[in-house]
């Protein structure tokens, strides 16, 4: 007995379940796409489908009906045609629309039509990049908005703002967002080296006006890999400092990094070369600075540890250095403006210093 209600209920419940329309998608007009309408029609039908929500009818099935009705639905893309074809194949929902390259966007049409009432339902039309390779999402986007389905932000947007990040949907010639070209900014200094080079010449300093140098020069970047969202780059950046306050020091930095091409953020690390002049010496007790075999020391003056500092009067050498670096990528239009912060220590104390650039973004 309890077995024969549990088969009755269970009748019941099918019987009063819901069901669903029939709908048909014939040919998608599609221009200046790699595809052709039999092909978009296809996508546009799987992506139907995909949202359970109809009874689509199958694309074979599509064929026989209109073969059975002798219906010739070749370049049927209008309402009255889709009408006349949806009650020829008795289809409840008929769906058509268009696919067009216009200049650097694909613009998608789609109609839905109540065969019955002979009215359109629905009618969307949007704009998107011009991603020919990225038609099936393109058209996954468009179903989906169409029946009012919610889509990932972050696919959209690769899909329809030209002035996103790169990535490689929304610049599929190229593999990342590259900002090479000219840099410019302010390096500081803190520690013993601030003192260092606002100290008078006959102390081994460089008489500076303050230890700060304005910068100039120029970042050369390559990409390794990519893979999602982050790019694995190498940067090489040659810089001049200090001809603000009559010095030139050249310097020369590798970095090695990480770049979010989603929201432009930035991680690197890496040497920092330059030439200096360096002496050997110590501090005495008096707080003063002595090279070794070279300056006079006071009877008085207690000789401290040996050490290897910068001194204008020493000899000219390679120091490197190691830098922690981070930034973020601004857009502008076409134009990339990369903004990034470094840190430098060292034993002499430590550099800091803010630099940007700008670039504009290739063209594909």
């Amino acid at each position: 007995m309890m077995l024969l209600c549990q088969a009755l209920t269970t009748v019941q419940a099918q019987s009063t379940k819901k069901k669903k329309q029939t709908l048909t998608v014939l040919n998608i007009d599609a221009q200046g796409l790699p595809m052709n309408p039999v092909q978009v029609g296809n996508l546009v039908r799987i992506e139907i489908d995909k949202l359970d929500s109809f009874e689509v009818t199958d694309r074979y099935d599509v064929t026989y009906l209109l073969e059975k009705n002798q219906v010739n639905a070749t370049n049927c893309y209008g309402k009255i045609c889709l009408v006349e074809t949806g009650k020829a194949i008795s289809s409840e929902k008929m769906i058509g629309g268009s696919i067009e390259t216009y200049n650097n966007t694909i613009i998608v049409t789609l109609k839905l039509i109540d065969v019955k009432t002979e009215a359109v339902e629905k009618t969307y039309v949007r704009e998107f990049l011009n991603l020919p390779n990225e038609l099936q999402s393109i058209i996954q986007v468009s179903v989906r908005e169409l029946f009012g389905m919610p889509n990932p932000a972050e696919l959209v947007t690769q899909l329809t703002k030209p002035y996103n990040l790169d990535n490689i949907i929304n610049n599929p010639n190229k593999e990342r967002l590259n900002l090479s070209g000219p840099r410019m900014g302010f390096v500081g200094f803190a520690g013993k080296i601030s003192k260092i080079l606002v100290d008078s010449k006959d102390q081994g300093g460089y008489e500076l006006a303050y230890p700060a140098l304005f910068q100039c020069g120029y970042q050369f970047e390559f990409q390794y890999l990519s893979e999602g969202t982050y790019s694995a780059l190498l940067e090489f950046i040659p810089m001049v400092s200090g001809f603000d306050q009559n010095s030139i020091i050249p310097t020369f930095t590798i970095m090695n990094g990480l770049r979010n091409t989603k929201n432009g953020l930035e991680f690197a690390v890496g040497p920092t070369f330059n030439f200096v002049k360096q002496a050997r010496g110590f501090y005495g007790s008096d707080k003063r600075w002595y090279r070794n075999n070279i300056d006079t020391i006071p009877m008085n003056v207690t000789p401290g540890r040996n050490i290897t500092r910068e001194d204008s009067r020493g000899d000219l050498r390679i120091r490197s250095l190691f830098v922690v670096a981070v930034g973020k990528t601004f857009r502008s239009g076409n134009l990339n403006i990369p903004v990034n912060a470094y840190f430098i220590p060292g034993l002499d104390g430590f550099r800091f210093g803010v630099s940007f650039g700008y670039n504009a973004k290739e063209k594909q």
